[in-house]
């Protein structure tokens, strides 16, 4: 129990769905008529159900006289901003390959990791009422009665460092016409190694505009204090808010899957889930590569050039010497390839159909194989 802080919370016992009510309108505030603000913490580790109820309460709940914390943490998942490229800012292939999930949010800003050792910290208010230098002031004063002393100071970017160096929180915000929030991140016992590997773009020959990441020393919090864990910050911070807004000193459970609480709740999940919104909104970018191919004692150069947008290739150019296969050749593949995603599972069902209708030759269907498997190493790298 939290002693330090300025009060004691509790868990509301009703059931969740008499905290909503449906009023005869088209919108469905979140909060009971007459309730100045309010304490929330999912009941779900998924990521993509998490970022919903974000997007719901933006786009539900009338915040221009009550405040809102929404308490939130994930199963291990990569998020990253609305305008960056997933092919630049993380290992695709590593994600694929520990079942990690990838998302985009509907904020600004950079790539974090998120795992049940890491707090997320949604801050709703009305436009105008918009401050992250007070969010963040609350959580720093929520640490430091945890354990008095604690080093821990918001920055101008408005990340947290402890000890002056060591990033235990980033931030991002999503501003709307009327609602607004600023979201954060919380370093309590992330598995940094795995955060280390997966924040580490593994592509090579990729040109963007898209918002690049900001790498920083990250640090646990258990790692300075052990008892600095997830269930000791999620108290003090939402006692520290509770206070600061006069609230009554309460966390009212919710349930993303609640279609009843939340109408509409599933499609907003399943629309952060869809390629089209992880993949597709990506920033246009250009892919530039050679590599070199080997067929019996024969080798040669092979450069790939692709533009992509809206997640799919609009332009695609390859190249090689002549003499190891005719230019028509590289041409074909290349213009089979535009328009479709760029993914390696779509392009090897694309060059697996290729490779049955190739030309009769037998070298050149050999080398012709060669190539296409070139085609679709090279996008297996990339993703």
């Amino acid at each position: 129990m939290i002693m330090r802080t300025a009060l004691r919370l509790r868990v509301l016992k009703t059931h969740t769905p008499s905290l909503f009510w449906r009023p005869h309108s088209t919108s469905t505030p979140l909060i009971e008529e007459g309730c100045g603000g309010l304490v929330l913490k999912s009941l779900s580790t998924d990521v993509y159900e998490n970022l919903a109820v974000e997007d719901w309460i933006h786009d539900n709940v009338e915040l221009q006289s009550r405040n809102v914390l929404f308490i939130w943490r994930n199963s291990p998942a990569v998020v990253i901003g609305r305008h960056q490229n997933p092919w630049q800012e993380c290992n695709l292939r590593l994600l694929r390959e520990k079942g990690i999930g990838l998302a985009r949010r509907r904020s600004g800003g950079g790539t974090v990791y998120h795992d049940l050792g890491n707090v997320n910290l949604t801050f709703f208010t009305s436009r105008k009422g918009y401050d992250r230098a007070r969010n963040l002031g609350i959580v720093t004063r929520a640490l430091k009665a945890l354990r008095p002393g604690l080093d821990v100071h918001a920055t101008e970017r408005y990340d947290i460092l402890l000890n002056g160096r060591f990033k235990i929180s980033g931030t991002a915000a999503r501003l709307g016409r009327a609602s607004a929030y600023h979201h954060c991140t919380l370093l309590c016992g992330t598995d940094t190694t795995v955060l280390a590997a997966v924040l580490k773009g593994a592509c090579q020959g990729i040109k963007s505009n898209a918002t690049p990441s900001v790498p920083s020393p990250v640090l646990n919090l258990t790692d300075i204090d052990p008892s600095l864990d997830c269930g000791a910050v999620t108290e003090a911070v939402a006692a520290e808010y509770a206070a600061h807004h006069g609230l009554e000193p309460r966390v009212a459970p919710v349930d993303p899957r609640d279609e009843s609480s939340l109408p509409g709740i599933g499609g907003l999940t399943r629309a952060l889930q869809a390629w089209e919104w992880v993949y597709g909104k990506t920033p246009r970018f250009s892919v530039g590569t050679s590599s070199e191919v080997c067929y019996k004692k024969s080798n040669a150069a092979v450069t790939l050039n692709m533009e992509v947008k809206d997640g799919a290739i609009v332009s695609c150019a390859i190249g090689t010497h002549r003499d190891w296969v005719p230019p028509a050749v590289c041409d074909q593949l290349a213009s089979q390839l535009v328009g479709s995603r760029f993914c390696p599972s779509e392009t090897a069902v694309l060059t697996a159909a290729l490779l049955r209708t190739c030309p009769g030759d037998g070298e050149l269907r050999d080398k012709w194989g060669v190539l296409c498997e070139n085609v679709a190493a090279v996008m297996e790298t990339h993703a």
